[in-house]
Formats: structure tokens, C-alpha cells, sequence
């Protein structure tokens, strides 16, 4: 199989040769943008210049969205509590990429969820929050825009209690719901870098940025370490658009110097636990002392978040402590009848928010906003932001480069670019179940399936009639077909075991034992398709064990302090072992 290609374009397959091909490429060509960083940002500005001609490169140091873009709430929103600080222009935005997102660009991927709003005063408070929400709505019909979900309605508590029992009945006086939408996060900067790789752009993965190219004053490329081979090469382009998030200051620092722009992070972490702990057929939002908490529905699961705290230890793997898993627990058992207890959580992860620095000392005062800037010729910085909003920051930034190269360059089309798998999408979804009859599997595993992949459902099932044995769930984890562990990595740019059991799928946060048990059987399925010898394939299982180890130790701590210490411990697992170094 050669994977589904984007229509009329070459394929957007993302598998060990096409990384080869790409690395090759790099080394060889010179590229109108080289784009350094493979989260949503970095994904976002690949397909904007890939889409408007320009030849395309992008390198990043670890696994596709391994850093905050696979680490969010999962939710595509306009930011309700930013009416409270007046951000209407910021709102506005994101209500507007919401509703191509729902309808045009990834109607497979993104989709609307509810959520209940509780009230504690009937008057004041009802008339003040409603007011915002009747805002939040008639702002995404400005510009144009679709909303794409239904419209906000006030509950008394009796109508509240009939959408969400769990609630304690003292907790609340009524209840205002209103729709959102969400995301697998990580998914979708996976399936958005396919998109580009359709359109042309050489992608690889595990390809550090350990220098630039320059001639005078000017970028004109960048030196790049392959990881996995350990080789050093040069990658010449006309623009270099740094896009590495909470990662921007170190990218600055390459080139001679942090520049005017500084970036902090802030943490957050969020709890998995099992959707038969909370009974609700609707999300929360919860407003707490410093921001909001969301219970966020999740397949079989709730996950519950956020947390927002300063972070200056390590960025590669933040780590959730003791107290910041408190902290969410209390805050969620005020309005629960029945408290949720350490032992119902399942899985539990830390992300950080790249903020732009400089009004407060408060994270959560930072702002939100981003920005992009020409620190030196040749290299364009784009930072800050939200996911929501990554086209419109991918947008700005090319616009940047556009105006560093010479010659035309075309506008920017990615509002009406559909992503890899949407093209077709509702169609398919219509015929969902002579799809299932056809293929022998049960109409609710095609609609698992349909909402992972989209239209390119057809490769996982084309696999399955190739190998039968294929279309067996995962022991341990059986929401998760075995093709889909080889598909991972023979068209989704997965190269470890930790790739696909945390990103490709979500098993490490979605299982009691985070993945352990279907270590081995997705190690083996994986074994034939990067080429891991036993040693190698040993190497991986043992590597992600020790992640979950030192992720749980962590977790036991009490502070960030010792947290980052326990999280430390665990070894990367790149470079990948030398073929003569294994048997």
C-alpha cells in the first residue's frame, strides 16, 4: 500500500522510507522555508507554505506534537473566560477557526461537545454568565462565520440534575449549557503534516536543529543532527521559521542571542478516569479562584483540567506532582456528590503553555497572543498563541517569509484546504454501516475508526483483508485494533513503541496499567516495520517501562522539585542501537 493520497497531489504517507527520502532531500536541496519545530504550529506553517508553492522542509527534534500540542485540554474553543478580560478580537478568532475547523477543514477530527455551566446565585450571576455566553454565541456568526454547534440554553437545577446526576444538588442553584468542540490533539498535528507532506514538504521527525547556517548577518539554513543515525548535515533554505513553542529562547540562542521576544512556560496538567465515576451526559466547566476547570468527555473516559503554574525545570517531560493532582481533585469533588479518590485516576499528564512574558509575573495573566517577528534576515519567529488559533499564526508567519523572498507568492488558502481524510468525510460517515456489513466489523469500531482517520479508514481496513489477524483488538486495550500499531508506523511517522502508545493512540493515559500490558504486542508489531532487531525491540518495551516507573514515582511527590527529579530518571530512547551493535 502506498497511502491514501491528498486529492490530485502525491502521497501523504509518513513512514520510515519517506523520512529516508526526506533526509536525503534536505541534505541535497535548498528549500524556499525550513520550518524548525513539528507541533501545531510548526504542522500549521508547513501546510500554509506547502499549499502556496513554496518547497517546504520541516525537522523536529522528537516525535511529531511530543511537546504541548499533544498535551492540551483536547478542546477547540473560543476561550470563554477571555470575554472577562475583554479579548473580544482574541475570542472573535478563535470562534471563527472553530467553525472551519467543525465544518470544512477537519470535519473527521474535530467535533462538538456540550458542556454545563453551574450557577451559585440566581440572579447576579445568571444574568452575568449568560450575558457572556449569548456573547461567545453571536460572536462566532460575525465575520461570516458557522458555528458549527447548537446554541447556548439556561437549565434550572432540576434540568441541570436530569443532564449531569452527579452534581450535588447543594453545589448549585442552575445551570447554563453551552457546546464546544474537541480534539485528539496529538492526531491532528500528525494528520496536519501529512496534509503538508501531500502538498510536497520533506518531514522527518528525531532531527535536532544544533545550529544555523549563515552568510554575513543572514540565516541562510540550518545544521541538523538525525538522531536515530546519528549523522550531522546542513539544510539550506531561503527563510527559516522557528516555531518551537516553549522551546523559542534556546532556537534563539542558536543564532546569536534571545532577542526581544522571551517566552515562559506554564504548566498543566489533566486526569484521566474511567467515564463510569462521573455519571453525566455532559461536560463541566467550573469556574475556580484563578481560571476554569473543565470535565471533558472522552470516549470511555472524563478528562479533568486544568492546573496553571509557572515552570522552569525540565521542558521535555514536565512532570505532574502530589499537589497539582490535588489541587484538580478538590476542585472537581466540590460540585461531585461522590469524591473521586487518587485510586480512579488512570492516567494523568503535564503539558506546558508557551506564553508570551512580560505583563505579570502570574501566568495566567500572560498573555495569550502571538506574535511573529524577523529577529535577524532570514529567520522568522512565530510565538504564543493557542491551539485553536495555529492556522491564523501559521498564516502570519508565512506571511513573513512570503515577504523575505523575492517574487510573488501566493495568499494564503488553508481555510478552504481540507486535511488528509476530511475530503469525502460525511459521505463516508453516511455509508458507515454498509461499511461495517462489508467489512465484518461492528458499525461502532467503524465509527472509531472513521473519527481517528477520517476517509483514510479504507487503508487500516485494506490492511486488515491483507492480514486478518490485523483486525483483532489490542489485549489490554481494546479500543485499539492491531492495524492500527503497524499503520502507526508504516504511515503516521511513528518510530518508537512510546510514539504509538502515547501519541498514535492514546493507551498511555487511557488504560489502569498506562500501557504495560500491550507493550510487548505492540512492540512486535512494530519489530518488522522500522526494522528493529530483538535487542532493539527488547530496548523500546524496556525504555517505555521505566517511562511509566518514573512517571508514577513522580506523580507521589510532593512538589515540582522532586517530581522533576523522579521524572528525570527515566533514559531517552534515541539513538536508536547501530544494526552492528544488535543481534
Amino acid at each position: 500500500m502506498t497511502g491514501s493520497p491528498v486529492t490530485g497531489l502525491g502521497s501523504s504517507r509518513l513512514g520510515p522510507a519517506e523520512r529516508a527520502t526526506a533526509l536525503d532531500r534536505m541534505s541535497r536541496e535548498e528549500f524556499d522555508v525550513v520550518v524548525v519545530g513539528a507541533g501545531i504550529v510548526g504542522a500549521g506553517a508547513a501546510l500554509d507554505a506547502a499549499t502556496r508553492g513554496l518547497s517546504v522542509a520541516v525537522v523536529e527534534a522528537r516525535d511529531f506534537a511530543s511537546g504541548t500540542s499533544s498535551r492540551s485540554s483536547k478542546l477547540i474553543h473560543g476561550g470563554l473566560r477571555y470575554l472577562e478580560q475583554y479579548n473580544f478580537d482574541l475570542v472573535r478568532e478563535a470562534l471563527t477557526e472553530r467553525g472551519l475547523l467543525l465544518q470544512r477543514i477537519a470535519p473527521h477530527l474535530v467535533r462538538p461537545v456540550p458542556f454545563l455551566l453551574p450557577t451559585t446565585h440566581r440572579v447576579w450571576e445568571r444574568g452575568y454568565l449568560g450575558a457572556g455566553v449569548a456573547l461567545y454565541d453571536a460572536l462566532a456568526f460575525q465575520m461570516g462565520s458557522t458555528r458549527g454547534v447548537p446554541h447556548h440554553r439556561h437549565l434550572t437545577r432540576r434540568g441541570a440534575l436530569r443532564l449531569a446526576p452527579a452534581l450535588r444538588k447543594d453545589s448549585f442553584v442552575g445551570a447554563i449549557q453551552l457546546w464546544d468542540a474537541q480534539v485528539d490533539d496529538a492526531r491532528y498535528v500528525m494528520m496536519l503534516l501529512r496534509t503538508a507532506a501531500g502538498y510536497g514538504a520533506q518531514i522527518a521527525s528525531r532531527t535536532q536543529c544544533v545550529g544555523f547556517l549563515r552568510e554575513g548577518e543572514r540565516v541562510t539554513g540550518l545544521r541538523v543532527r538525525d538522531l536515530e543515525g546519528g549523522t550531522t548535515s546542513e539544510v539550506r533554505a531561503k527563510q527559516v521559521v522557528n516555531a518551537t513553542g516553549v522551546w523559542t529562547d534556546d532556537i534563539q540562542e542558536l543564532v546569536g542571542g534571545r532577542g526581544q521576544i522571551h517566552v515562559k512556560a506554564s504548566k498543566g496538567i489533566h486526569l484521566v478516569v474511567p467515564k463510569d465515576r462521573i455519571h453525566s451526559s455532559t461536560g463541566l466547566l467550573l469556574r475556580t479562584e484563578k481560571s476554569v476547570l473543565f470535565v471533558i468527555p472522552w470516549g470511555r473516559h472524563w478528562i479533568i483540567g486544568t492546573t496553571d503554574t509557572a515552570w522552569d525545570l525540565d521542558r521535555a517531560h514536565p512532570a505532574a506532582s502530589k499537589a497539582d493532582i490535588d489541587y484538580v481533585l478538590d476542585h472537581v469533588n466540590a460540585v461531585l456528590n461522590t469524591p473521586l479518590t487518587h485510586d480512579d485516576v488512570e492516567g494523568v499528564y503535564a503539558g506546558l503553555r508557551p506564553l508570551l512574558s512580560g505583563e505579570s509575573e502570574e501566568t495566567s495573566k500572560l498573555s495569550r497572543e502571538h506574535i511573529v517577528a524577523h529577529p535577524v534576515p532570514g529567520l522568522v519567529l512565530v510565538a504564543g498563541g493557542k491551539y485553536t488559533t495555529y492556522r491564523v499564526m501559521a498564516k502570519d508567519a508565512i506571511d513573513a517569509v512570503a515577504h523575505g523572498l523575492d517574487g510573488r507568492v501566493a495568499e494564503s488558502c488553508t481555510d478552504r484546504v481540507a486535511i488528509v481524510g476530511g475530503d469525502g468525510f460525511q459521505a463516508m460517515w453516511n455509508a458507515r454501516y454498509r461499511l461495517a456489513s462489508r467489512s465484518g466489523l461492528h458499525v461502532a469500531r467503524i465509527e472509531h475508526l472513521m473519527r481517528r482517520y477520517g476517509t483514510l479508514v479504507d487503508d487500516l481496513l485494506g490492511l486488515i483483508a491483507e492480514r486478518p489477524d490485523l483486525g483483532r483488538p489490542l489485549e489490554g486495550a481494546d479500543d485499539y485494533l492491531r492495524a492500527e500499531i503497524v499503520y502507526a508506523a508504516s504511515h503516521e511517522g511513528a518510530r518508537h513503541l512510546n510514539d504509538v502508545l502515547a501519541r498514535r493512540t492514546r493507551i498511555s493515559i487511557e488504560t489502569w496499567d498506562r500501557g504495560l500490558g500491550v507493550a510487548q504486542e505492540a512492540a512486535d508489531l512494530l519489530m518488522p516495520v522500522l526494522g528493529w532487531s530483538k535487542k532493539q525491540r527488547d530496548r523500546e518495551i524496556e525504555y517505555y517501562r521505566k517511562r511509566i516507573e518514573a512517571e508514577r514515582a513522580s506523580q507521589a511527590q510532593e512538589g515540582d522539585q522532586e517530581a522533576d527529579a523522579r521524572r528525570r530518571g527515566a533514559p531517552d530512547i534515541v539513538p536508536v542501537a547501530t544494526p552492528d551493535s544488535v543481534s
